[in-house]
């Protein structure tokens, strides 16, 4: 008896229709849940980026703000033939679709030449190993120049022709030119010093001769 009662409760019409209600309750949530996300997120709506990059940073802020973006100054490089303060590169990219808000990242020249510091090169190295040392810290290697000395051997440094110290501060622009050792220019000067030495020595001999003939 109690079986066929808990049949009849199972498959009662309540039953049916409060499942019904609870399906009809969680599409409703659903569809609500899905407008909300759409109109929260601008589905669809936004700008196209508009391209700055050559414009000066006050006329780039004025464009951005005008299609209601925010403009973002993220790093600085420097370049000689550009004016200081116009943008050189922005993210996202001119004609990337945003949304309105969006913080636009922009890349400016700098107003002043960067600088680095001279490492402890002179005296300490060889040619390739001075070279290989600069470049990684972005320096521009100028023309060598050559003295007599050790093989390969650096010196001295230089930059805009004077020489330079470990820890001065130079334009990284600037080329830095390594004064290196070459030890075939001393062979060329010993050269240069023995005719000499023989020419005294004749003339030595000579006055000598004369003194006892007189």
């Amino acid at each position: 008896m109690a079986l066929k009662e808990f049949r009849k409760k199972l498959f009662s019409p309540v039953i049916y229709w409060n499942l019904i209600a609870m399906v009809l309750v969680g599409v409703a949530l659903c569809i609500g849940l899905w407008i909300w996300m759409v109109q929260y997120t601008m589905h669809g709506e936004g700008v196209d980026v508009p391209d700055v990059k050559g414009m000066m940073l006050n006329d780039a802020e004025y464009a951005l703000e005008e299609l209601d973006l925010v403009m973002v100054v993220v790093d600085s490089a420097y370049v000689r033939q550009q004016p200081a303060g116009i943008v050189l590169d922005q993210k996202p990219d001119f004609g990337s679709h945003v949304k309105s808000g969006r913080e636009i990242y922009l890349t400016i020249n700098q107003k002043q030449t960067p600088t680095n510091t001279i490492p402890d090169i002179a005296g300490n190295c060889s040619r390739r190993e001075a070279e290989a040392r600069l470049r990684s810290l972005g320096f521009k290697i100028g023309p060598m120049e050559f003295v007599p000395g050790d093989q390969d051997w650096v010196i001295a440094l230089k930059v805009n022709g004077h020489e330079v110290y470990t820890g001065e501060r130079v334009p990284c622009d600037a080329p830095v030119v390594l004064v290196v050792g070459n030890s075939n220019m001393e062979d060329e000067e010993d050269e240069e010093e023995w005719p000499l030495d023989g020419l005294n020595d004749e003339i030595g001999e000579q006055e000598d001769f004369e003194e006892e003939e007189f």
